[in-house]
């Protein structure tokens, strides 16, 4: 275990030492500190816009349902890959093409750029939105933290959640952006290397794929079968990509590419790594499985604990420390962006903005507030963890919920319908934010035919009445294409 932890450390040293040489560069400027001052190169960028984009979600969260519901786990897989390979060949072009023209660091810059400035209203709102969602979805990534550290090394799980946030906290704080999109390629590469050597070593060790197909089949008879789950799982499961185009930590990605014309091949790139990570976290869930068709023989009755308790029991402790890392890589690397996401919205977007009404201020005293933020929010996250009690599958499902149905059906409309008015957009977001607290919290979508992922009704509703007030605001409101 000693190897274990060795191997596990000197991944960690290499996230801080990106975080301390990528300081210098990211102190320029919120403009360097949020967006890497849009020079990145589009590996960077398809890279780490599918590493932030599947968190902890993927290796503790997505194996479990891998682990739980068999093959039906697929169709979750469908439906991000598929959003994703869409959004890179058209959505992100728009994006980043209005975002440069108009001088846009954050989503709610390009929000207040595409309908407006106005009373700073919707500027607000969506400041709050951003940082209520991801104070919840960066909590999930400590909680996973905690579990991983628990399974691994024996840590008690709220010492793990801690030391999870202070890693996060230190090259985040320090590096920006920079930091940020270069450790999330390496944390890309990390996830890669995991997800297809361990379901490797695994079926090598049990005696083939011949004797994994079998204790499936005895574990579970509907292992296999695509329809052994209700149509509302399986609807919810396909409708979790509506949450890409509403996710910051993903939309600044698209604004920091350097090329507009690189933007084509970085799909290409973000697409493949999207698939094998999908199938490879599958496998995994699978094999597992396979090894331990109870699950009472994993730690807690948990099956989110399928990937860190199956590398433990197959690998030599050093290799096991780099599997380790791969989930810290999938944890920090959707965590760190989340986290600079709601401070961009405090200090660019309240702060800078609206407070002091674009008034000189020094770029690097803002700067050493947006760390100050940073700090703030990750001790808001570790309150949210203490007291969260859901499963880190659904609950990063209820923050990118929340941030799809509020600025995806929003952002879209807004970008592809010249007809989108302000008050289409504030009503939008409104609307989306109510319906995912409704589905979530009401009793009645729960039994009822109704039970299915709330991100659906609330994307299809906030769009619908985005449309709807536009069509009714349009005269008198500036046309911008």
């Amino acid at each position: 275990m000693n190897l274990a932890l060795i191997g596990f450390i000197l991944y960690l040293a290499v996230l801080i030492v990106i975080g301390i040489v990528s300081a210098k560069s990211s102190s320029e400027g919120v403009g360097a500190y949020f967006l890497a001052g849009r020079k990145l190169n589009k590996w960077v960028v398809a890279l780490s816009a599918v590493a932030s984009g599947r968190s902890a979600w993927l290796l503790i969260g997505f194996v479990g349902i891998a682990y739980a519901k068999g093959i039906a786990a697929l169709w979750a897989a469908a439906g991000y890959v598929t959003v994703e390979c869409l959004m890179f060949f058209f959505y992100a072009p728009r994006l980043r093409k209005f975002t440069e023209e108009n001088d846009c660091i954050t989503i709610p810059d390009f929000f207040a750029a595409r309908f407006g400035e106005g009373s700073g209203f919707l500027r607000v709102l969506l400041v709050i939105v951003i940082a209520v969602f991801m104070i919840a979805y960066v909590s999930a990534q400590f909680v996973a933290g905690g579990k991983a550290f628990f399974s691994s090394f024996g840590i008690d799980q709220t010492t793990g959640v801690v030391l999870t946030a202070l890693i996060v906290l230190l090259y985040t704080g320090l590096g920006g952006f920079v930091a940020v999109s270069k450790t999330d390629v390496i944390q890309a590469i990390c996830m890669l290397f995991a997800l297809v050597v361990l379901p490797i070593i695994a079926v090598i060790d049990i005696g083939g794929p011949g004797v994994v197909l079998a204790n499936l089949q005895n574990a579970d008879p509907v292992f296999f079968d695509l329809q052994a789950v209700t149509w509302g799982v399986t609807l919810g499961y396909l409708g979790i990509g509506l949450g890409s185009p509403g996710n910051p930590h993903i939309l600044v990605r698209f604004m920091s590419i350097k090329k507009l014309s690189e933007l084509r091949f970085a799909a290409l790139i973000g697409t493949f790594w999207n698939v094998v990570l999908a199938l490879g976290a599958m496998l995994v869930g699978f094999t597992a499985r396979a090894y331990f068709p109870d699950v009472a023989a994993l730690p807690g009755g948990d099956a989110e604990q399928a990937f860190p308790y199956l590398a433990g029991q197959l690998l030599q402790p050093l290799l096991f420390g780099l599997m380790i890392a791969a989930i810290f890589s999938a944890i920090m690397s959707s965590a760190d962006s989340q986290l600079l996401v709601a401070a961009s919205g405090i200090i660019r977007d309240v702060y800078q903005k609206l407070l002091l009404k674009d008034s000189e201020v020094d770029e690097r005293k803002l700067v050493v507030y947006s760390r100050v933020a940073v700090t703030l929010l990750v001790l808001a996250a570790l309150l949210f963890g203490f007291f969260a009690t859901d499963l880190v599958f659904w609950l990063v499902l209820f923050a990118f919920g929340g941030l799809g149905a509020t600025i995806g059906p929003t952002s879209i409309l807004g970008l592809f319908w010249k007809g989108t008015t302000r008050a289409g957009a504030i009503a939008g977001v409104i609307t989306g934010g109510m319906l995912i607290f409704l589905w979530k919290l009401v009793p009645f979508f729960k039994v009822s035919v109704w039970n299915i992922y709330e991100l659906i009704p609330a994307f299809i509703g906030a769009f619908a009445v985005t449309v709807i007030v536009s069509i009714f605001t349009r005269k008198g409101e500036r046309k911008i294409e």
